[in-house]
């Protein structure tokens, strides 16, 4: 073996692992929008109604946010950026790939219509969540590093769900404002829905990704707690 390759740093199983976890999340997330899931709840909320309304891919988008605060809080505010951005330009060539193969020649045209439907989102979706994540996603970095500084590395659970708490609302905001009420109403693409639903989409979308952040922050623990401890070295 060459002296270069012996010098060749390796790179870190956590961040890996992370990177993984970030990716899958995301891809799973972009092929799963399309579906709206709806739970009755016990009692009607404010805002919120009966029903808890919510895009399929929520729960995955979720694991995103899990993934860059536990990166950032490992690796540091840089290198969670590299992370969420690289992930922004992919997120095009999972739309590449997903379009060159609802635009193909298929042998049934029954299931290819189908699988247009189950995978070819519209374009106010595609472009609510993708001005969605990369200001979301951005901010969940700067905001979990930001609290780091001010709590001098002490709180993780406060950086956890302040980050997340925070950028989830503007993430909420932002692709249900765009999606459902900007595309509708100025370029007419889109379910054209009254301010209202508008509204109770939101707040129940955000109702879940914040107990989701609160569900969240034990595995935020465990997870840094084991990448440090396989990690010893890099940490010390």
């Amino acid at each position: 073996m060459s002296s270069a390759h012996a010098r060749r740093p390796t790179l870190p199983t956590g961040a890996i692992a992370l990177a993984a976890l970030f990716v899958t999340a995301l891809v799973t997330a972009q092929v799963t929008a399309a579906k709206v899931l709806a739970f009755e709840l016990p009692t009607t909320l404010p805002l919120v109604g009966p029903e808890l309304a919510f895009p399929g891919a929520a729960l995955a988008y979720a694991l995103t946010f899990l993934a860059t605060d536990c990166y950032t809080e490992l690796y540091g505010k840089r290198s969670a950026q590299v992370l969420v951005n690289v992930g922004f330009v992919m997120n095009f060539l999972v739309l590449a790939l997903v379009w060159s193969t609802i635009l193909g020649p298929g042998v049934d045209p029954e299931f290819s219509e189908t699988f247009a439907t189950a995978l070819g989102a519209s374009t106010n979706i595609i472009a609510g969540s993708l001005l969605a994540y990369v200001v979301s996603q951005n901010l969940d970095v700067l905001i979990f590093h930001r609290l780091a500084d001010v709590t001098d590395g002490a709180h993780l659970w406060l950086r956890n769900i302040g980050s997340t708490g925070t950028s989830q609302l503007v993430d909420t905001v932002i692709f249900v404002g765009v999606a459902f009420w900007v595309f509708p109403q100025y370029v007419g693409i889109g379910p054209d829905f009254p301010a209202s639903v508008v509204v109770s989409l939101i707040a129940g979308q955000y109702l879940l990704k914040l107990l989701i952040a609160l569900l969240d922050t034990p595995f935020v623990y465990l997870i840094t707690g084991a990448v440090r401890r396989s990690e010893e070295p890099t940490f010390a």
